[in-house]
This record gives C-alpha cells, sequence and structure tokens, in this order.
C-alpha cells in the first residue's frame, strides 16, 4: 500500500477514477493512498460481492510494454504464493496502448500500515518488534523458496489489520518499474533507508538484500529511527556503503543482546556475512524469542489509518457529506532517550479492545508507569549496593583488628 501522510480533513479533489467500474467488474469506492507509483482505491468486486483493495499503476506506466509484460508476470508469480503474512493477489488488468491503466485486485486489509503505527507510538519493546518481524519473515521466506525477491521491504509496505494480522505487500512492483527503465528517482525516494548496499551499488537484489532490509526494519521497531540520516535519498542511500549499521542498544536502553546480534547480523555490509535468506532469519528470531521467553502479543492497528479513513469517507457519503483530504503532514519520528524505554516483561498481551492506546502509552501502559518502575528499581538495586558494601567494610574491618591483634591474644 503506498504510504499516508496525514489525516483527511480539508476539501477532496476530484478523482476521476471514483465512482467507475473496472473491466467491467471491479467498483473504484474511494482513494486510500496516493504514492509514487500508484494509487491504492478500497473498492468492491462485483462478481464476488466482495470488498477488494485497487491498486492502480500510475498513467505513465500505461502503454508501456516492456512494463506490461512484467507486471503481469509479476502478478501472476506472486499470485501464487499463500501465506498469512502476505497480501493476497486476486487479479490483474494489465493496462492497454489506448492509455488504459494497470492495476491490481488485492485483498483488503481492514487497519493501517506499520509506519502509521510507528507514528503513533514510537518505537517497540523486543516482544511486539517481534510479533511484526515473524509474520514479515514467514511471506518472505515463502517468497524466497519461490525464487521471488521483495526489493522494497519498508514499514509503508507493512499492513496491520483490526484483528492484529500483519501482512507483506507489493511484491514484484519495484522489479517490474526498474525493468522498464521508467523510475529511478520514486523507487529510490521511498526507499532509501531500506536499501542493501548491493541494491545502492549496482541494483542487483537477492535474497539477503531482503534480509538487509528487514534488519533495518528491525532497528528501526526497537529504537524509533533509521541508522542513517542524510540531507536527501542519495546521502542516505550511500551512507550504508561505507558504514556499519549501530547495535541498537547504544540508541536505547532494554534491547537484549540477542537482538543486537540479529540486527548486525542481517545488516552485515558483506551479503555473504547475512543471513542467506528470511528462513534463517526467521528460524534465528524464532530461537531468540523462546530464549528470552518473550511474551504472545497481538500487534494493535493504527487508530488513524489512511484505511480507516477511507472507509469512513465512503460510508458518508450515503448523507450526501464528503470528507476531504488534507495537504501532506509529514512527522519526523520521535526521538526517545534510554529512559524512556518500556520494560519488556510488564507489557501485557493484547486482545479484544484493549489493541488501541492514546498518546503516551505503548500495549496500554502509561509510559510514565515504565519510567516509574525503572527508576524504582534503580533506587532498590542502589539500597542492596549501599548495605552490601556497609556489611563487606563491617566484616573487613573486623578481620584487620582481629588480625593486628592476634599475636597479642595467643602469648596470654
Amino acid at each position: 500500500m503506498a504510504p499516508y501522510d496525514g489525516p483527511v480533513t480539508g476539501p477532496l479533489p476530484t478523482d476521476p477514477l471514483e465512482g467507475t467500474v473496472l473491466d467491467g467488474r471491479y467498483l473504484v469506492e474511494a482513494r486510500i493512498a496516493t504514492g509514487g507509483m500508484s494509487t491504492v482505491y478500497r473498492g468492491t468486486d462485483n462478481r464476488l460481492d466482495r470488498p477488494v483493495a485497487l491498486k492502480v499503476m500510475d498513467s505513465r506506466y500505461a502503454g508501456d510494454q516492456q512494463f506490461l509484460s512484467r507486471f503481469q508476470l509479476e502478478a501472476r508469480a506472486v499470485a501464487r504464493l499463500k501465506d498469512p503474512g502476505l497480501v493476497a493477489i486476486y487479479d490483474q488488468g494489465p493496462g492497454d496502448q489506448r492509455g488504459g491503466l494497470p492495476y491490481l485486485v488485492m485483498e483488503l486489509v481492514d487497519g493501517g500500515t506499520l509506519r502509521e503505527l510507528l507514528r503513533e507510538r514510537g518505537p517497540m519493546p523486543p516482544h511486539a518488534a517481534a510479533a511484526v518481524l515473524r509474520p514479515v519473515l514467514g511471506g518472505l521466506a515463502v517468497a524466497h523458496r519461490a525464487g521471488l525477491v521483495h526489493r522494497d521491504v519498508k514499514p509503508e509496505n507493512v499492513l496491520i489489520s483490526d484483528e492484529g494480522e500483519v501482512k507483506l505487500a507489493d511484491f514484484g512492483l519495484v522489479r517490474a518499474v526498474a525493468e522498464a527503465g521508467i523510475t529511478s528517482t520514486s523507487v529510490i525516494l521511498g526507499t532509501a533507508a531500506y536499501l542493501s548496499p548491493e541494491q545502492v551499488s549496482s541494483g542487483n537484489a537477492g535474497p539477503r538484500s531482503d534480509v538487509y532490509s528487514v534488519g533495518i526494519l528491525a532497528y528501526e521497531l526497537l529504537t524509533g529511527v533509521t541508522p542513517f540520516t542524510g540531507d536527501n535519498a542519495l546521502t542516505v542511500a550511500y551512507q550504508r556503503m561505507d558504514n556499519d549499521v549501530a547495535a541498537p542498544s547504544s540508541v536505547i536502553d532494554g534491547v537484549p543482546m540477542q537482538f543486537d546480534e540479529l540486527v548486525l547480523r542481517a545488516t552485515a555490509r558483506d551479503p555473504a556475512d547475512r543471513y542467506a535468506d528470511a528462513r534463517e532469519m526467521k528460524a534465528d528470531l524464532d530461537a531468540i524469542a523462546a530464549e528470552l521467553n518473550l511474551p504472545a502479543f497481538r500487534v494493535p492497528a493504527p487508530r488513524n489509518s489512511a484505511q480507516h479513513t477511507s472507509a469512513k469517507l465512503y460510508h458518508s457519503r450515503d448523507g450526501g457529506s464528503r470528507v476531504g483530504e488534507a495537504e501532506p503532514v509529514r512527522n519526523p519520528t520521535r526521538q526517545f532517550t534510554r529512559d524512556d524505554w518500556p520494560e519488556p516483561a510488564t507489557a501485557p498481551v493484547l486482545g479484544g479492545d484493549e489493541s488501541y492506546s492514546p498518546a503516551g502509552q505503548f500495549a496500554g501502559i502509561e509510559i510514565s508507569e515504565f519510567a516509574y518502575a525503572r527508576a524504582r528499581g534503580r533506587r532498590m538495586m542502589l539500597f542492596w549496593l549501599a548495605i552490601v558494601l556497609i556489611v563487606t567494610g563491617a566484616v573487613a574491618a573486623a578481620a584487620w583488628t582481629v588480625g593486628s591483634n592476634l599475636s597479642a591474644l595467643l602469648s596470654s
């Protein structure tokens, strides 16, 4: 799904596709989001009477035969993949030389994107990060086994349903666009923070490239920031050529050593030093979760998502009202200090209506409570340390006194 940058509050520009029927079957209802390559709409499959998501490619791709051929091949390959961690592809329309727009018909995930969740809540404790990474790696593992590479793993392409399902979207689109020779700018601008060094240097990508991107994603889940920053996308992209990713624990307290090792191995600059594929990385993540006894976690969908706004927009039209879309609101990633880190052991398993927490909370617990518990723990540690030092000093003093007077005691 294309990224979304803010709530819908202003007048909505007329969209010529809304209200139309694609190929006599798919009713286009309301726009969800617009990105560099496509626009996503919520729609209805009139033949099967089910809701769908319609990803309509930008008009510059219509009539480009090289792109259309690759687009069809990728869509067919991805449609064969079956995994709970992947957004299902139902159908595709190839467009034509007369200007018809190519489109994908996908499973509609009622919820939002991981990007929207990170904006609402900031960094995650390890057990929550693991709950996001496990289905992402599971979906990638199925694709890697089938010989497919995603090439664009990032929070915008990870969808979270209202039921807590985590699914990876947009397989194959980057390859179709790149091989048609139409882009470079839009793709790089959208993915600079997550590109592997070999993608930057040569444009080549394999399963280990996806592993690198998942490593960057894991780093961001744990810390709330990406490891490389710069004035522009190219600066960000090229930093990874000469710099290693730092351990997440160097940015924020509370990250277990095992997660540091997971991220560092996944983001090694030399592909040979990374996990071979998503299956190997997932196996390591599962072993870490078992070793640390991480609790189960139901990943909450973002409350103020583009998908939810689109649903409200569509339903509001029945009453004659029309909600509008604001100019993009770009929120910088929240900077957390070390004392803001929530203790993993105290975060509960979410379920039902507990999946939403207001600002200042994660997993329904006030951040201030985490801070209080941490401060109390530190005070108790200092108290017992003082007791140990006092007792140790008293024992040492007694031993010294007895030792210095031992000869006098023996002679008497």
